[in-house]
């Protein structure tokens, strides 16, 4: 066994010599900047440091005793978060790094949020100071049994009854009940309810209003509400730690006030009136929202893929001769064309994920100045990926569990957990497919807009050059040409621009559009993930123009873009040379370019992982530690088992000795 951990060990040390460029300096390139990396560098180290936050035993918790462990790692971190007299950004990284899913998601992710997007002041001056204090705690409650995607078929109703001045909250159907909301289950005393505004008859559609659920003495629930957890959910540990709850009532009535009126808003003679801030504004938090949830996705890949590069390093496999090491796993082709995609991927959702936030503070600065000309691409693009990196990132968790061969499926690894906590980002704050479907429609109103005088702004830029694109040639000869990044990118432009104006085509031959839109709609989604690659990559690129310290960094990110962008062109080489942007030959000499880049990622791969800064703690895998001790480590861990708290197993003399002994009575039929 000794020997078997000095090998790992030794595995390690020396792929970290390989490397060829300046660690320290991708690290704060990964973390978007010094100050950055210092906070989070903090905050990993202090949540790995206290004995409170440990996690290997989590996956064998049962379902009270892992929710428990969850409240008490929340408070635990409220507490640190407050000795320490944490800033608002220190305390997210902190609660990011205890990394168990709890009601503090949702009360600081969701409900903070859905106030100040869509409060007045006055209702900022009353909720907030108590929710930042967490004198109250919050969940946003809009998902319904019966209705997800579609909010707009929400059936929960709240009437106004001018008499009181109140309305009445109320689940009319079994359907209507609120289902999922997170942190609503066991903890939240108030939830923003989104439900169908009824004044006098007239339905305005949903809106958001703040209720109290439970009470704040005895955390008992209000008259009215019924609210409870709707029960386990995929995996082991995962995202069962988190109180996922169910919500019914039965005409509960709140004051008009606590109806969120900064877009609209009931008089106290229940008029219904539009306020002077633009329904729009709504929008600006929904761009926040998603544009974290691109930055989660490029760091829940990129552990799953530091788990995967450290341990295929280690690992060993065939290739033996005369009494030769046998040949490490991460060598193998097969495996690189795999693995080191996945490695690229992480660093482009990084890079887009740094981009987003910037759009998010351009959005929300047009918007205080009542400039309204970027939403909808805005809206479409953050739409696009959020549903395009997150289903990337779910499929790349199980990718590098496959990766890691059998010892990939042991839940010490953490790539089973991983997986079964992520799964659900492709599914709530939009469904995946549904929002491609969004940016598909948006694309096809861009192109029936194409023509002299318009005027294409953000990403839907490149389609103002939509007739130069249509016509244009690539110009590949040889394989080094693919690594012009101007080469690279009019290939995405002529793809993403032809598909588009094809689709828009076919759909205009429907004397309904809509009905075109309904029968064409598996095409539209590919038109849309083309768009989405496209701004990926183009981001990535422009994240190369910039000037970029320490040696040999730059280089080292040349090379996975163009590992990002033409594996992306070999997975989808039909839409190329179907569309006429590059020839057969052309995608040949692609995939030949590939190949070699794969060589270049090799003797960077454990520094490329290590740039992450992720410590074991957060990791929680045995195949990625750090040091590389795998083989022992898993040794173990084997050994803390519950079922090898005894040799001989309980149910021994009840099931096992009489089959042995043949003891077992037959029943006559």
């Amino acid at each position: 066994m000794e020997e078997k951990r000095m090998e790992a060990l030794d595995y390690h040390t020396e792929e970290r010599r390989k490397a060829e460029f300046n660690l320290e300096e991708m690290k704060i390139v990964w973390a978007g900047s010094r100050r950055i990396y210092d906070i989070s560098d903090r905050m990993a180290r202090l949540v790995a440091s206290d004995p409170v936050f440990r996690k290997d035993n989590r996956t064998k918790l049962s379902r009270k005793d892992l929710f428990k462990d969850t409240l008490r790692k929340a408070a635990h971190a409220w507490k640190r978060i407050i000795e320490l007299r944490l800033s608002e950004e220190e305390a997210n990284m902190l609660r990011s790094y205890v990394d168990q899913p709890a009601f503090t998601d949702l009360h600081w992710g969701m409900f903070i949020p859905a106030i100040k997007g869509q409060g007045t002041n006055e209702q900022h001056e009353k909720w907030l100071p108590m929710a930042y204090k967490m004198q109250i705690i919050g969940c946003y409650a809009q998902t319904e049994l019966g209705h997800g995607s579609n909010v707009q078929g929400l059936e929960t109703t709240a009437t106004f009854d001018p008499q009181t001045d109140e309305f009445d909250i109320h689940s009319p159907t079994l359907t209507s009940s609120k289902w999922w909301p997170g942190g609503l289950g066991k903890v939240s005393t108030h939830a923003v309810v989104y439900a169908r505004l009824i004044t006098d008859g007239q339905d305005h559609g949903v809106h958001g209003f703040i209720v109290q659920l439970r009470s704040l003495d005895d955390h008992l629930p209000l008259p009215g509400i019924t609210v409870g957890d709707i029960g386990m959910k995929y995996g082991s540990g995962a995202y069962n730690s988190m109180d996922n709850g169910l919500l019914r009532f039965d005409h509960v009535r709140i004051p008009r006030i606590q109806m969120l009126m900064r877009v609209s808003q009931v008089t106290r003679e229940g008029k219904f009136v539009q306020s002077d801030v633009p329904r729009q504004l709504v929008y600006g938090t929904m761009v926040y929202v998603r544009q974290t949830i691109v930055s989660d996705a490029s760091r829940a890949l990129a552990r799953a893929v530091c788990i995967a590069t450290r341990y295929s390093a280690v690992r060993r496999q065939f290739g033996s001769q005369n009494g030769a090491p046998e040949t490490q796993v991460i060598d193998y082709k097969t495996q690189q064309s795999r693995l080191f995609p996945l490695l690229a991927s992480a660093y482009a959702f990084r890079f887009v994920g740094e981009w987003l936030k910037w759009l998010y503070t351009d959005v929300t600065q047009r918007l205080q100045a009542n400039d309204f000309s970027t939403l909808p691409e805005a809206h479409a693009c953050t739409a696009g990926l959020k549903s395009m990196t997150t289903s990337v990132t779910a499929d790349g968790i199980e990718e590098c569990r496959k990766l890691c061969g059998g010892h990939g499926y042991l839940a010490n690894s953490g790539l089973p957990e991983l997986f079964a906590v992520y799964l659900p980002t492709c599914t709530y704050e939009g469904d995946n497919v549904v929002l491609l479907l969004q940016v598909a429609r948006f694309l096809m109103k861009t192109v029936s807009q194409l023509g002299p005088g318009t005027k294409l702004v953000g990403t839907t830029a490149y389609m103002g050059r939509a007739e130069h694109l249509m016509q244009c040639r690539c110009e590949v000869e040889i394989a080094q040409d693919w690594l012009k990044p101007s080469v690279i990118l009019e290939a995405f432009e002529a793809r993403a621009v032809r598909m588009s104006i094809a689709c828009a085509k076919r759909v205009g031959n429907f004397s309904n559009p809509e009905d075109g839109f309904a029968e064409l709609s598996p095409d539209l989604l590919l038109v849309a993930t083309a768009h989405c690659q496209l701004i990926v990559v183009s981001k990535f690129i422009e994240k190369l123009q910039q000037d970029i310290p320490g040696k040999g960094v730059k280089r080292q990110l040349e090379i996975l873009c163009n590992v990002y962008a033409l594996n992306l062109l070999h997975k989808h080489l039909g839409d190329f040379v179907s569309t006429g942007c590059i020839t057969p030959k052309q995608g040949a000499l692609a995939n030949e370019q590939l190949r070699l880049l794969y060589s270049q990622v090799r003797p960077n791969a454990i520094a490329l992982v290590d740039a992450f800064n992720y410590t074991d703690h957060y990791l929680g895998s045995v195949l990625g530690c750090y040091d590389g001790n795998v083989y022992q480590k898993l040794y173990q861990e084997a050994w803390k088992d519950p079922l090898n708290d005894t040799v001989v197993p309980d149910g021994y003399l009840e099931y096992i000795q009489p089959i042995l002994k043949q003891h077992i009575r037959t029943a006559r039929l």
